[in-house]
């Protein structure tokens, strides 16, 4: 099992912690917002270490939309490069934990789908794609195929 870093960002890593410590009963909600969030367990680009992350919940079908948004900051967060490098991962949504695999959405016409799924969900998304020059990445993650 590969070493935990927990987030840097304090208010990010407080949630995380009472998410994923309530078993997913407790903090399911992004902060004072009352939209449900999941929570992305991952491995790290670089480091190879277990990295989780909280996220916006976008479910489409059996499937999670994950935004590489960052509130529209001018670079994507770290957890865009950790996905490329390695796709699979584990979802958590509320008490339920899905081993699934994600993949970068580059077809026009399945990216525009599921971003308007994601801004349905979230409607800040449209304003953070508006604040900044880059495109922001769009995965699905979609569940695991047993071998």
């Amino acid at each position: 099992m590969s070493e935990y870093l927990p987030p840097k960002i304090d208010w990010v890593r407080k949630h995380v912690e009472a998410y994923e410590g309530s078993g997913g009963t407790k903090a399911t909600t992004l902060r004072d917002t009352g939209m449900p969030c999941i929570i992305v367990t991952h491995k790290g680009g670089k480091t190879g270490a277990v990295r989780k992350i909280p996220l916006m919940r976008v479910k489409v079908d059996q499937s999670y939309v994950l935004i590489g948004s960052m509130g529209g900051q001018p670079k994507n967060p770290v957890w865009v490069y950790n996905l490329r490098a390695h796709p699979d991962v584990e979802i958590r949504d509320a008490t339920e934990v899905t081993p699934m695999v994600v993949r970068e959405v580059f077809d026009a016409d399945e990216r525009a789908a599921l971003w308007q799924a994601s801004a349905d969900a979230f409607p800040p998304y449209n304003d953070y794609q508006a604040k900044t020059d880059r495109l922001i990445p769009v995965f699905v993650a979609e569940p695991a195929t047993k071998t």
